[in-house]
């Protein structure tokens, strides 16, 4: 569909990339992955035309149409909801008015038998098979489907766009960009500005549309969920993966692996040349011997490996009065916006050195009850902070709050305090400010740079109570990595409102879910609540589908057989169901053990393979490389199938007994 060959972009000395050659295909779910500043963005910009590359050529076809979401965009106030989201079917709206056009003609024409008639009524023929193909009958349907599923309710369609936030108008844009259906889509940072539920259905949508798509998120969970193909920068390269992100990184590990072997192999190749010339350099009877390894030497080509972001560091909380044993207690606690009830009847705790979460879609009070426990705006009911609390807050807006004056360096001098401050240049790098990003004035940087110089701040403030209002929003990985290990360490209570499952993973042991003016508390992680969640809604499904068991038994139908009667049919019904469970775990418990065979016969396998690649000679084997890649996969996949197995066992006999 799209051919790359040759890509090279320079913005300074050193290139972003160089002979970047790639093809996306009909379907392919691209994880376009890097360090910050490796180009990702950049590619994006040059695939869709906004960006011209220094040399190579992208070759795309003449009707591939193509969907393009950047981080940051101009948007329009002049419009409602609807009719914003409405400009996506500017080729239907187009294709209507030339078909009235057509259709009023035929009305006041009346030379009925002459071949221009004729002629007209062959072409709106054909021109309105063309718009009903276009999908024109749909598109209020498909229009109002798309804008709920990102979080929009009925009642927002007919708003002005003023109304929203930055973040509810990038989802408009959002939503224009899928309902126009593209040959390949481009998202940079599509999750930025979505709930948990809005990323889960923008990822059903992704593993259904036709479209191929390019994509950049910092959202592992969702780029694992919605990619089969990784294509990473790194090195001034674009090196491709045929598979999804989780994956890809492991693969990229084994790489590397295998690069380092291959460096290490020719580093001790090459000081055997260079001492073996220095030892005969000025022999006679070894001048011919010392030229040949000068020239072999000049022809070997440095192994480069792969580019690791080890900036990652662990960091902790500076030492702090340790609080009462309830931090924030909520007792019927309700919050009113005029008419508008945003919640009400909130009660809960919050244990000491708890975690917890605050989830639900946007617009049902995470923020708001965060407010009221900071203590910035009245509600009624009774809130109580407990003693010796000293809290943190990151708001979505706290970059706008730094001393535009500072340079980056001076910002975190300021706050940091003891041994912490020997080590301002490593935590500066650790979220991407090394080197002579540090002495950037902070009134220079972005928006996302200025909320990453905010968290570090906060990062180094003595604090008990940590309220993280959506932190993830505009760090990269290894960014999100050091703040979770940082949380995860933390002595003190966090409050976390987020939309990124991946950070709040083994982050959180309780979650409290906003909607419908109630919070509802949820004790485990975030994915137990999750599965939680969805099994609550198939029991009321079922409650629904379900008649009053009551009436059952008092109004038995008048076609039920006599007691006796059904009393055989149960025993004889009882003894083939028991003969039939008993089949059914015999092949369950053949299936478990026929696949703990084929696991036990690849980890064997993988054990020989491994020692084989510890063999220095065998080191660029890649065949050796391949079969190990391979195994390994089909490992996994049966490992997980045997899970999968075991639990099918487990369940059978549970019935059973």
């Amino acid at each position: 569909m799209i051919s790359v060959e040759g890509l090279k972009v320079e913005f300074g000395v050193k290139p972003l990339f160089v002979d970047a050659s790639f093809v996306i295909n009909d379907r392919d779910r691209i994880a376009l992955v890097g360090k910050n500043g490796a180009g990702k963005s950049t590619m994006l910009k040059i695939l869709c035309g906004q960006q011209k590359a220094t040399a190579g050529t992208v070759s795309i076809p003449n009707d591939c149409r193509i969907g393009y979401l950047p981080q940051v965009m101009i948007l329009q106030d002049d419009t409602t909801v609807r009719e914003e989201a409405q400009k996506a079917f500017a080729d239907i709206t187009k294709q209507k008015e030339r078909l009235d056009r057509m259709n009023q003609e035929l009305a006041e024409r009346t030379d009925y038998e002459s071949e221009g008639y004729l002629a007209l009524i062959e072409k709106y023929t054909t021109e309105h098979e063309r718009y009903l193909m276009m999908g024109a009958e749909s598109r209020e349907a498909e229009l109002e489907r798309t804008l709920m599923g990102l979080g929009f309710l009925r009642t927002d369609f007919e708003r002005p766009t003023s109304e929203f936030s930055g973040g509810w108008r990038m989802r408009i844009e959002l939503a224009k960009i899928l309902l126009q259906k593209p040959d390949v889509l481009l998202l940079d940072e599509p999750t930025n500005h979505l709930d948990i539920e809005s990323i889960q259905w923008l990822e059903q949508f992704l593993a259904q549309s036709s479209s191929a798509v390019v994509l950049v998120s910092h959202d592992r969970a969702f780029i694992n969920n919605v990619s089969n193909r990784t294509l990473e920068i790194s090195c001034g390269r674009v090196i491709d993966y045929k598979v999804k992100y989780n994956e890809y990184v492991v693969l990229r590990q084994e790489r590397r692996e295998q690069q380092i072997r291959a460096y290490e192999n020719q580093q001790k190749e090459v000081a055997e040349m260079k001492d073996f010339i220095e030892r005969f350099r000025y022999k006679a009877t070894k001048a011919v011997q010392v030229q040949q390894k000068i020239k072999q030497l000049e022809k070997i080509v440095p192994i480069e490996i792969d580019e690791v972001d080890n900036s990652a560091m662990h960091l902790k909380f500076p030492p702090c009065l340790r609080s009462g044993d309830y931090p924030v207690i909520c007792d019927e606690v309700r919050k009113d916006y005029g008419a508008h009830t945003v919640f009400d009847h909130v009660t809960l705790t919050i244990k000491r050195g708890e975690k917890v979460a605050f989830v639900g879609k946007n617009g049902e009070g995470k923020s708001t009850l965060v407010k009221c426990i900071m203590g910035e705006i009245p509600y009624t009911g009774e809130l109580k902070i407990g003693h010796n609390i000293q809290i943190g807050y990151f708001a979505q807006n706290q970059a706008q709050l730094l001393d535009e004056n500072l340079t980056v360096f001076q910002t975190i001098d300021n706050v940091a305090k003891g041994d912490i401050r020997l080590r301002i240049n490593d935590i500066l790098g650790a979220f991407m400010f090394g080197g002579e990003e540090s002495d950037k004035k902070v009134k220079v940087l972005s928006g996302g740079e200025r909320s990453r110089l905010a968290m570090i701040r906060l990062l180094l403030e003595p604090v008990n109570l940590l309220i993280l209002d959506e932190p993830t929003n505009h760090l990269d990985m290894p960014s999100k990595d050091v703040l979770k290990e940082a949380i995860k360490a933390f002595d003190g209570t966090a409050i976390i409102v987020s939309h990124d499952r991946e950070f709040l993973d083994g982050l959180v042991t309780k979650v409290y879910e906003f909607g419908g003016g109630k919070v509802r508390e949820h004790l485990g992680g975030i994915y137990d609540f999750l599965r939680e969640k969805r099994i609550s809604e198939l029991n009321e499904l079922g409650q629904i589908g379900s008649s009053s068991p009551t009436s059952n038994k008092t109004a038995p139908s008048p076609s039920e057989p006599p007691a006796d009667q059904s009393a055989a049919i149960s025993k004889a019904l009882s003894y083939a169901e028991h003969k039939e469970q008993q089949k059914r775990i015999k092949r369950a418990e053949k299936a478990v053990k026929e696949s703990e065979a084929r696991i036990e016969k690849m980890e064997a396998r993988l054990k020989e393979l491994d020692d084989l690649l510890m063999i220095p000679e065998n080191a660029s084997d890649m065949m050796l490389v391949t079969e190990y890649t391979s195994t390994k996969k089909c490992l996994d996949e049966e490992v997980e199938k045997w899970e999968q197995l075991s639990e099918e066992l487990e369940t059978i006999t549970q019935n059973i007994t």
